[in-house]
């Protein structure tokens, strides 16, 4: 978009997309009472939590968010008008792996060997041992803890060799145990694939095993080795039965005398590359099959509500369903952009950039009896930020070296913030660039994207740019008026901010902590952003 947009504007907008969800809120409050013998909830005071992130989704994807958005998503609406979206969340990274570590672990994933890029089907663990995740952290607190999706944070593959997993997965033994998955992670069950649906192996993970030996190939734009009944189009179905599989078996648990509650992650595939809608999908939206395939993560989160209010579960259920960076291209924005439709809404550039596009992500929560009915938070909140929360619910203490960049947004959630959460948050892009946006005043120390958009690194169109951009977000919230020579000193100020954070090891108060590696935030070296499809 090439006009500047200034934050109050954006509001103005937003708010009559919210509005526009309202009119449809009375279809929302009905809940099927639990039958006979089984829970109405789990013990107060202990929710169960069910945390479903889309894979590529932008921001201007789901309609309660974008009033003029093309795409019906009337599930996610039904879930916003029972709860609270929220207009200034965010992603940890602009790509897929960096922000499953933050999400899980509370801690910015460029403090990792990660320094850019994504982790790929057959990469080793990236969460260390014994570091705590929101996983384990909730079973320690007495949950149930289950992850159905798409993995995408390494595991420790055995192989025949004893040396590490081979890119093409030729020494792999896939009959023996895994080390270092989800299960090492805190889940006491996981079903799904180990990295993004076009990185193979392409065959299902159980707990620790994979489900079968990989006779054959699959090309999902990668080639790889996968089993003869393995269809990227079955992915989403497959975790979306198992989802409402796991709320059944829990429900019924809990009639049985079991009265944990649950935390059920779902990481999906979708709308990720491979773009493979079911045949009830195809055509359903009238823009492309991304559109379509966006319409099925939709029906996928109106499923996984259906079966909490059919078990009489919803009540006692916080229930988040997000992203985990804005929407790639392969979405084809062109084609999108002639129907009226576009994903990033009126952010600049999207997945793997620095720009708003590229991590300021869908975020709508619902919690019966503490979250608002249709309400709406402007507070600016991070996906790092689940630790903390999850901390808090159950009243647990966080140690010192946990959580390092997680804060607790409760008291947004339930309506009653003293102040902005956070100090600051910290953005970061494919090839490593980094921006730290407080208040009004985002800072990106990269000249272009830092990703896939124009101007793109080592790019003609980026040379000659100053080396740092900074925006006022309340009056260019489209990033489009760089102020870095106009105002030294709040560059001086965020710089000194970012850097105080690396050094510290945190963002948060607490005793300062050591990364996993020396990190710099200077401008990465001059190299095009490669293009992961992660």
């Amino acid at each position: 978009m090439n006009r500047q947009i200034t934050r109050r504007r954006f509001l103005r907008w937003t708010g009559a997309a919210a509005a526009a969800m309202l009119l449809g809120r009375h279809a929302t409050t009905a809940q099927a009472a639990p039958k006979a013998g089984e829970p109405a909830a789990a013990k107060a005071g202990r929710p169960n939590i069910v945390y479903i992130l889309a894979d590529d989704m932008g921001y201007g994807d789901v309609r309660c968010l974008n009033k003029d958005g093309k795409i019906a998503t009337p599930n996610m609406d039904r879930l916003a008008a029972g709860g609270m979206i929220f207009t200034d969340a965010h992603s940890g990274s602009s790509v897929c792996s960096p922000t499953r570590y933050g999400i899980l672990t509370g801690r910015y994933s460029w403090r990792t060997s990660l320094a850019s890029g994504v982790l790929y089907g057959y990469s080793r663990h990236l969460i260390d041992p014994g570091r705590m995740t929101v996983a384990s952290l909730l079973k320690a607190g007495g949950y149930h803890t289950a992850g159905l999706g798409k993995w995408h944070l390494g595991m420790d593959l055995p192989t025949t060799d004893g040396k590490d997993a081979a890119g093409d997965g030729s020494n792999v033994d896939f009959t023996a145990a895994i080390a270092n998955g989800p299960p090492a992670a805190g889940f006491d069950y996981y079903y799904g694939i180990s990295a993004s649906l076009d990185m193979p192996p392409y065959v299902y993970v159980h707990n620790d095993r994979f489900v079968a030996v990989p006779t054959t190939t699959r090309t999902y734009i990668r080639k790889g080795l996968a089993t003869k009944d393995f269809e990227a189009i079955d992915v989403l179905p497959t975790l979306t039965a198992k989802a409402v599989q796991y709320i059944d078996e829990r429900a019924k648990a809990a009639a049985a005398g079991d009265d944990k509650p649950f935390f059920l992650y779902m990481p999906l595939s979708a709308p990720h590359t491979p773009i493979a809608p079911t045949k009830d999908f195809q055509g359903k939206s009238g823009l492309n099959d991304y559109g379509d395939f966006v319409m099925q993560v939709d029906h996928t989160v109106g499923q996984v509500m259906d079966a909490l209010n059919r078990r009489g579960l919803a009540d006692n259920t916080l229930v988040i369903v997000t992203s985990d960076n804005g929407c790639s291209p392969a979405a084809n924005f062109k084609q999108l952009a002639e129907k009226g439709h576009n994903p990033s809404c009126v952010f600049r550039g999207h997945k793997a950039d620095i720009f708003e596009g590229g991590h300021r992500i869908p975020f709508i929560a619902r919690w019966p009896g503490h979250v608002k009915p249709g309400s709406a938070c402007g507070l600016t909140i991070c996906l790092t930020d689940l630790l903390a929360t999850c901390a808090a619910i159950v009243g647990a203490k966080l140690p010192d070296n946990a959580g390092e960049d997680s804060v607790n947004i409760l008291p947004a959630l339930t309506g009653a913030p003293a102040g902005p959460l956070r100090e600051a948050v910290v953005h970061h892009s494919v090839n490593g660039s980094f921006s730290i946006r407080q208040g009004k005043w985002k800072l990106e120390l990269c000249p272009g994207s830092g990703g896939w958009s124009e101007p793109k690194p080592n790019s003609k169109e980026e040379r000659g740019l100053p080396d740092v951009q900074l925006y006022d977000l309340t009056a260019d919230i489209s990033e489009r008026r760089n102020l870095q020579a106009e105002q030294p000193e709040v560059t001086a100020r965020l710089t000194a901010l970012l850097q105080s954070y690396v050094d510290n090891g945190r963002s948060t108060p607490g005793t300062p902590q050591k990364n996993d590696r020396d990190v710099t935030i200077a401008p990465p070296k001059p190299k095009a952003a490669r293009n992961p499809k992660g």
